[in-house]
């Protein structure tokens, strides 16, 4: 049932209007270079902004699903999708312009593309650390249809962290998702960690789609099964008109429910409260996570 779309007083975030934040904008825009902070119309983007963060999209800022929960601009029409060549040295130059140890990957769907894009990813990171190779990397990939090479590809260049978010409950799955599959989501975790073990796993997850309890746990107990290491749960929020209606607002006291449930199962990071983000603080956990191990 959609509840009414007034968002409560915990959700109401701060905006910075910051030189930070108009340095951000001005040099990505310089670079010619996506993120999904934009183009996902992330609630964190001015806080990002104002601290000379930004998690980057490659693949270009049209992806050939339409998952509902995303407002990222969908298109599946092969012909006006292209690769473009130099877009892994436009995003190296705007990582080294701003500085950044520790650099989140992410990209769009591309389902038209053999290798589903992997090789961007590949391309990318290469790029990076051509200019610096100290700089530390995580990708939030997608599920490259489950494609093993396309993983494989991927995780052989050896990122710090490998993402993949299952997103939602299995359930819901199908409604947010229709083209993507909760076990095939749950394979790529698991496929990094047989290819190596050493790289961190981790995946998100939005609340307030209309999941119960007992399924959010059950998601846990997914996670663990595969190997993840580090789970981030934040409250779904809708875009735009277009997209799926929030269901339910979740509180604090959830979110800290949650959190505890799931250190209990295992997972060696949780990250749970509402405006947390799968590429939300992503440095601050990567180098938490380093003093747990």
């Amino acid at each position: 049932m959609e509840i009414n779309n007034l968002k409560p007083d915990w959700l109401k975030k701060k905006i910075f209007f910051s030189d930070n934040n108009q340095f951000t904008r001005g040099l990505l825009k310089e670079n010619k270079v996506f993120t999904v902070c934009q183009e996902a119309r992330c609630p964190n983007q001015s806080e990002c902004f104002h601290e000379k963060v930004a998690t980057f999209l490659i693949l270009g800022n049209i992806c050939t699903r339409n998952c509902k929960f995303c407002s990222v601009e969908s298109n599946n029409n092969e012909q006006t999708l292209k690769l473009d060549v130099d877009e892994a040295k436009r995003v190296a130059q705007a990582v080294d312009q701003m500085n950044l140890k520790y650099v989140v990957i992410t990209s769009v769907t591309r389902d038209d593309l053999e290798d589903g894009g992997s090789g961007q990813f590949v391309k990318t990171i290469k790029a990076i650390r051509n200019l610096n190779k100290l700089v530390k990397c995580e990708v939030l990939t997608p599920d490259f249809n489950g494609n093993y090479e396309s993983i494989k590809r991927v995780v052989l260049e050896n990122p710090e962290v490998y993402n993949h978010n299952l997103e939602t409950i299995e359930r819901i799955t199908p409604l947010l998702r229709s083209k993507s599959s909760y076990t095939r989501s749950l394979y790529v975790l698991e496929q990094v960690k047989k290819i190596n073990a050493k790289i961190f796993t981790k995946s998100g997850i939005m609340l307030g789609l209309g999941e119960t309890k007992q399924e959010v746990l059950r998601l846990f107990q997914d996670l663990v099964n595969v190997g993840c290491d580090i789970i981030t749960i934040g409250q779904y929020l809708q875009a735009t008109k277009c997209n799926y209606p929030v269901q339910e607002y979740v509180s604090e006291d959830i979110f800290k429910f949650y959190k505890d449930e799931a250190i209990k199962l295992g997972f060696k990071l949780v990250f749970s409260s509402p405006f947390v983000r799968s590429s939300y603080n992503a440095y601050k956990s990567f180098e938490s996570l380093k003093l747990t191990n």
